[in-house]
């Protein structure tokens, strides 16, 4: 009963995503003859300072089928709609439920407020997961289509990087569901913190090195095959933490 209740209320945070992250990684990977045919020289980028270092960097990256799934959608289009979604999954809950009376239908059933929770979360984590490699997947099944190849062994590496390092958006979005009583704030908040942190990770030397967003790109693993072990175990770390506060602000809150 739990967890078809929870389906029930995250079935479309968790179908529209999927649509929306199967049609990014397609349209990725048919785009790639196109770009490829179009790629400039990175020598002839006269931009100076950072920004032209990016641009060479974009140009020499998707000289290659790899370096431009690497780019376009473990860097880009993935991790950032992974970090959205994740956060949009992780919100709701008990105290959303609060304003229509849904909450003391569900304290009735005949389970603990630590159940409660722990259904609500796994169920969350599993459609995150399944966001994820579901969409992931299609990478090295579509690429024959362009004429390319993609390791099954890279994708299922950069899911799990992508996968980990989301549990902590995901889990902060649950943490702060059990603090607000409504689905936006929550919501908000969460993005406010991934968007700070992804920046100081951008513009930060030693943050980016060890930041869980580079981690969920996998951009270590990409160029030198290292696995950023640190920040992804901090980042389930942490989430587990945030998940044991949550369900203890339930525990302790006087519906």
């Amino acid at each position: 009963m739990l967890w078809y209740k929870a389906w029930l209320e995250t079935r479309w945070r968790f179908i529209i995503p999927m649509i929306i992250m199967v049609c990014s990684t397609i349209g990725t990977v048919f785009t790639w003859k196109t770009v490829g045919d179009l790629i400039l020289d990175p020598s002839a980028i006269n931009q100076t300072g950072e920004i032209g270092r990016q641009i060479r960097e974009a140009l020499e990256l998707s000289k290659t089928f790899g370096g431009f799934i690497f780019f376009e959608l473990w860097r880009q289009n993935l991790r950032q709609m992974g970090t959205l979604f994740a956060a949009l999954l992780g919100t709701g809950g008990l105290l959303a439920q609060s304003s229509g009376g849904g909450v003391l239908f569900t304290l009735s059933l005949p389970a603990s407020r630590n159940q409660i929770v722990g259904v609500r979360a796994a169920t969350g984590l599993v459609e995150f997961f399944a966001l994820v490699f579901g969409s992931a997947i299609l990478i090295p099944l579509l690429a024959p289509a362009v004429g390319e190849t993609y390791g099954l062994g890279d994708t299922l590496a950069h899911a799990t990087f992508l996968f980990l390092g989301g549990m902590s958006v995901f889990s902060l979005a649950c943490f702060l569901s059990t603090v607000f009583n409504d689905i936006w704030r929550p919501l908000m908040v969460t993005l406010l913190v991934a968007i700070v942190l992804a920046l100081a990770e951008g513009f930060v030397e030693p943050v980016s090195r060890f930041g869980i967003f580079t981690a969920m790109s996998g951009d270590a693993f990409f160029r030198s095959g290292t696995i950023p072990w640190l920040p992804l175990a901090v980042s389930v770390a942490l989430s587990a933490a945030m998940l044991w506060a949550a369900a203890r602000n339930i525990a302790a809150r006087d519906f």
